[in-house]
């Protein structure tokens, strides 16, 4: 058992603080600023023991040096590449156990948004990075269209009720294009006001979780004839297949 700790840093940043229910032990994900982090360290006592990245970009990392030499205590940091000398390297399948082995995540590499990308989950949990958002996904830099696609389709398979925990506030910002391709989706009508309310409080809008991601998030329904015509009529074009249409709809949201 583990509580989930919302950590804001920058403007729309998540970072994650995973802690232990039976102790004062947490791991980090994506620290992009060590600040943040070490105020709510501080604040509960906590100890850090592992800091888990998804990718390389200075907004997930930034903050890791910092954090490692506030401690007199080895931290483990855990990548799919070498981004520190220190990394401790992870591959597809692989799974990490934490807190005397009370709290586990497996690592599937999910390609697309950057090479190294990396989402770590269980049977409950998903840690994503940047390569599913509620209402969209992570822009294509270092992969290709049928990286992201194939592994939005295997975060896709994670049960329904899996908690999604991505690392950008951007939902309000995705569900603006997502129901310009749906319009007439009643589940992303309701979702939209639901955030509407939770943003005018101050509220994350995160996590989500893969059933109502498969609901409303275009770039998760590819498959859906609905959703084919609507961006077929947008763009003037066939869409042949599920590939084709995401290529299409990450192509189309790159410049809406």
């Amino acid at each position: 058992m583990v509580n989930i700790l919302t950590i804001k840093a920058f403007a729309d940043n998540y970072i994650w603080l995973i802690k232990d229910s039976q102790s004062k032990h947490c791991i980090v994900v994506d620290p992009g600023d060590a600040s943040p982090v070490l105020e709510v360290v501080a604040a509960q006592q906590l100890i850090v023991d592992a800091v888990i990245l998804t990718h390389h970009h200075h907004d997930h990392i930034d903050g890791v040096e910092a954090l490692r030499s506030e401690f007199d205590r080895p931290i483990r940091v855990y990548s799919k590449n070498k981004i520190f000398a220190h990394s401790i390297l992870v591959n597809e399948g692989q799974e990490l156990s934490f807190f005397d082995g009370r709290f586990s995540l497996k690592v599937m590499e999910v390609p697309g948004h950057t090479l190294d990308h990396i989402a770590y989950y269980n049977e409950s949990l998903l840690f994503c990075g940047d390569t599913l958002f509620s209402a969209g996904c992570g822009r294509v830099f270092e992969g290709s269209y049928l990286q992201m696609f194939n592994a939005l389709s295997r975060l896709a398979l994670l049960p329904d009720q899996t908690q999604v925990y991505c690392a950008h506030e951007y939902t309000q910002n995705n569900l603006i294009f997502a129901r310009h391709i749906e319009p007439k989706n009643e589940q992303l009508l309701k979702y939209i006001q639901q955030v509407s309310k939770q943003r005018q409080q101050g509220l994350a809008t995160i996590p989500t979780t893969i059933g109502l991601e498969k609901a409303i998030n275009p770039f998760l329904r590819c498959a859906q004839r609905p959703l084919i015509n609507s961006l077929q009529m947008h763009l003037a074009t066939e869409l042949s297949d599920p590939l084709s249409c995401f290529t299409a709809l990450r192509q189309y949201k790159d410049q809406f």
